[in-house]
């Protein structure tokens, strides 16, 4: 019987539901026992947040400092898994603090090393960057990458921040105003999450991983936006200035970061409004210019290799 460890980690409950989904087939059947845990910290995060609590993560989740994670079972720890299914949320164009810290928890090096790795996450739109980071934690852990699924909300970018910010605050995922779509993955697209489950288990009955990310691909799996690679790439430039400027310039919960945090607030607010639109025209002016290269960061970025750096 083949043995897969399901570790996933959500606040509204939308990406937990994605991976149930996926692994609802694997279950199917008695070749397959799943095994769940969720990724929780000592001190969780509440949902719906807080303004102030949503930002003050900012530097932590970004620079990736990592916090005390809660156990896990002794029976979890104790199986050799064929493989792992790891769901993660995109915090600040990083995995979210609770899985960034415990990727990097002894825990990980147990349960990750040689294993095989399907990545699953569910996020507005920027995933990109987040996932690289995920890649080089699996690299450390010495486990095998073997597939990726990220689901977005497809809505268009303005949109999007409008309807998440709301669902994020009042943590209601319903049609804002009336007018506005449901924040967030569609529900048609986290039903039909279900069709990468047989995929996966195919590939894990035969123990032949090396086409699976191919395969997935097939089935819309990612869906890659050239113009959201030069934003992801070029925000995270910005954000590590941020975050290791309001890190090493003042304390948690102090008045001085709560100012500089009010400062990064107003920052991504031009950012979205202002600046976002003025690169998008830029981009459209040089697509043709830089085609060869977005379609290598296409490529590359739907793959599950890691590079240094990719032109």
């Amino acid at each position: 019987m083949k043995q897969v460890l399901v570790l996933h980690y959500s606040q509204s409950g939308q990406l937990t539901e994605i991976v149930n989904n996926i692994v609802s087939s694997l279950a199917q059947g008695d070749d397959v026992e799943l095994n769940f845990h969720e990724m929780q910290l000592e001190k969780n995060f509440p949902f719906p947040w807080k303004k102030e609590d949503f930002f003050g993560v900012f530097p932590d989740t970004f620079l990736q400092k990592k916090q005390p994670v809660k156990p896990v079972p002794q029976d979890i720890l104790n199986k050799k898994y064929d493989l792992v299914i790891l769901g993660y949320q995109v915090w600040y164009l990083t995995p979210s603090l609770p899985v960034s810290s415990f990727l990097k928890s002894d825990y990980a090096k147990t349960l990750f090393k040689n294993a095989n790795v399907v990545t699953v996450s569910g996020s507005r739109n920027m995933w990109i960057m987040a996932q690289e980071k995920v890649k080089k934690h699996l690299k450390n852990l010495q486990a095998n990458l073997v597939g990726n699924i990220a689901l977005v909300d497809r809505h268009v970018n303005h949109i999007s921040v409008i309807t998440i910010v709301r669902w994020m605050f009042s943590g209601k995922k319903k049609r804002y105003l009336g007018i506005f779509p449901k924040p967030g993955v569609s529900q048609t697209d986290i039903d039909n999450a279900t069709k990468f489950g047989p995929i996966i288990k195919s590939h894990l009955i035969q123990n032949k991983f090396d086409s699976l990310q191919e395969n997935l691909l097939k089935h819309e799996a990612v869906k890659i936006k050239p113009f959201l690679i030069t934003v992801d790439r070029k925000a995270n430039i910005i954000f590590s200035k941020w975050s290791t400027f309001i890190s090493k310039s003042s304390e948690a919960n102090t008045k001085k970061r709560k100012i500089l945090l009010k400062m990064f607030n107003v920052y991504l607010l031009i950012a979205i409004w202002i600046i976002s639109p003025v690169v998008f025209v830029l981009f459209l002016l040089t697509y043709l210019l830089n085609i060869q290269k977005i379609k290598r960061q296409k490529e590359y970025y739907a793959s599950v290799a890691l590079l240094e750096q990719i032109k």
